[in-house]
């Protein structure tokens, strides 16, 4: 069963939102993964009128990519649509959803971003560490401009923030457009560009991504 750190309250304001994430970025790890992963989570939030939201997450098998598991959550976020604190408006449903899971993942892929994040403390490094799972954030959008990657599968160039690099711009199908892939908790780069290829056989995003969209589209 899944159990939450429970290291800070859902804030109200910017600038104590600002704070956790300040004080919660050293907790993160970078570390290569010590076990080859065989489940993985996808989660996703779809927005509805004024501040409903859908969270969803479902569980893949890495090796067949079959769902093994999901969970649909409905939800009202109390937090305003703040760049850079998006997480304050999905993790609590999203973490919600993860604990209603019957197959617990071996790794989550956040549509969303990790450390390529302002305060290095996106979405996915919010949820790792909150439940000290390995994390993954796989953005359909840059956080800051990016040399596009050579146009064949597997294909990347870095991504840098202050002149840090913080994840990689990867084309994970030739003829459309990267994914921006950047650690969450608990994984490092290769490991985590290795694993998104992987889910991705066909499409540009990996099907822990498709799946979970397509689950918050329908409901």
């Amino acid at each position: 069963m899944l159990k939450i750190r429970d290291l800070h309250s859902w804030p109200s304001t910017e600038s104590e939102a600002v704070a956790i994430q300040q004080r919660l970025r050293p907790l993160v790890r970078v570390e290569t993964p010590t076990a080859t992963p065989r489940t993985a989570a996808g989660l996703d939030v779809a927005y509805r009128d004024g501040d409903a939201l859908v969270a969803v997450v479902t569980v893949l098998d890495i090796a067949t990519l079959a769902v093994l598991d999901s969970v649909v959550l409905r939800s009202t976020t109390t937090f305003p649509y703040v760049p850079g604190l998006f997480a304050f408006r999905e993790a609590p449903a999203l973490l919600r959803a993860l604990e209603r899971l019957t197959v617990l993942p071996d790794v989550l892929l956040c549509d969303g971003q990790g450390l390529a994040h302002p305060r290095r403390f996106g979405l996915a490094c919010h949820l790792g560490v909150l439940t000290e799972l390995p994390s993954i954030g796989v953005g359909k959008t840059p956080m800051g401009p990016f040399d596009a990657p050579e146009d064949v599968r597997g294909a990347w160039t870095p991504l840098a923030l202050d002149n840090d690099v913080v994840g990689r711009a990867l084309r994970t199908q030739a003829g459309v457009k990267p994914v921006f892939v950047s650690v969450g908790h608990r994984y490092d780069l290769d490991a985590a560009c290795a694993l998104v290829l992987r889910l991705a056989p066909r499409y540009r995003l990996p099907e822990t991504t498709r799946t979970a969209d397509h689950l918050g589209r329908i409901n």
